[in-house]
């Protein structure tokens, strides 16, 4: 914060005043700064990278070590339907990865702090953050329009189009590039974060999938969206078919919201709770060297 007073101000002729209007301005400023965040938490870009953006995803490119490419399931040649695969910078085709299974956000998102949201397969951060480019296979998977044409950007659109996509995908991804079944992550950020159960626990088929589940920045079941069964009744449903698996839960600011809901609904569950100390409604942490990204990639080694 910078607190620039004018000149005319300091050269009174009374020193008492001139101390009185410094301390004024001093106070309106830090008013105005302490509004402008006023949870009092910092800002994540105050934490310098020392990760980059994940790679482009290609187009047209078959798949290798190091690179994203833009794929489609069969059924959906001719579409604008398509998934992103990276394969670690290590990976060797006879070798078994784990593999992080990554759903975006909602789009077009944007905040007073920054944070952006596109929606798309091809932006989304979290897998690559996680894993650093090491040691995971990384397949970020769509959320596909009701007429089946193209990738939805905003909710969920058809929810049956979609949950049967990752149905295929995965075990297709596991068979040719050597992803390990038994390793299986579901992960997401904000809407995201909400598919990992509203998507990955919406039936017994596709709940079979997961070795674990990683959710940052919201919670199935905790608040009513504008969709049909957000409610927690149908939430409970779906939480059902976890059966005990673990469950990495981040939010920035608090948790408090979702850890009080699960105590409630699933009071024995296997869940880790991460609160983050920063403003920020965004994927963006896990490129930086906080206690936080630590705490995940401990959570992964230790359940891979």
């Amino acid at each position: 914060m910078t607190l620039t007073v004018p000149k005319r101000r300091l050269a009174s002729a009374c020193p008492a005043r001139a101390l009185l209007e410094l301390v004024a301005a001093f106070i309106v400023v830090a008013v105005s700064d302490f509004s402008a965040n006023a949870d009092g938490l910092p800002d994540i870009t105050s934490v310098e990278a020392d990760l980059r953006s994940p790679p482009p995803m290609l187009v047209g490119a078959a798949p290798s070590a190091g690179k994203r490419v833009r794929m489609s399931l069969p059924a959906y040649a001719g579409t604008e339907v398509h998934h992103a695969l990276y394969l670690p910078i290590d990976w060797q085709p006879e070798k078994r990865y784990p593999v992080i299974v990554e759903y975006a956000g909602n789009g077009p998102y944007s905040n007073k702090f920054g944070d952006i949201s596109t929606g798309k397969v091809e932006d989304s951060l979290l897998g690559y953050g996680m894993s650093g480019g090491e040691n995971f296979i990384w397949l970020t998977l769509p959320y596909i329009s009701e007429d089946g044409q193209s990738n939805q950007r905003q909710w969920w659109g058809s929810v049956e189009k979609t949950v049967d996509y990752c149905k295929q995908a995965v075990p297709k991804v596991c068979a040719e590039f050597g992803g390990d079944s038994d390793a299986v992550f579901i992960a997401g950020f904000s809407r995201g974060a909400i598919a990992c159960n509203f998507i990955g626990l919406h039936d017994d088929e596709i709940a079979k999938l997961w070795r674990g589940f990683i959710c940052h920045s919201h919670y199935d079941g905790v608040k009513k969206w504008n969709y049909a069964t957000s409610d927690r009744e149908s939430a409970a449903v779906r939480l059902a078919r976890l059966a005990g698996r673990p469950q990495f839960i981040s939010q920035e600011r608090s948790i408090d919201a979702t850890r009080d809901y699960l105590a409630e609904v699933v009071p024995d569950g296997n869940f880790t709770f991460v609160p983050l100390p920063y403003r920020n409604h965004t994927a963006d942490w896990l490129y930086r060297d906080i206690p936080e990204r630590r705490k995940l990639r401990d959570w992964l080694a230790q359940h891979r």
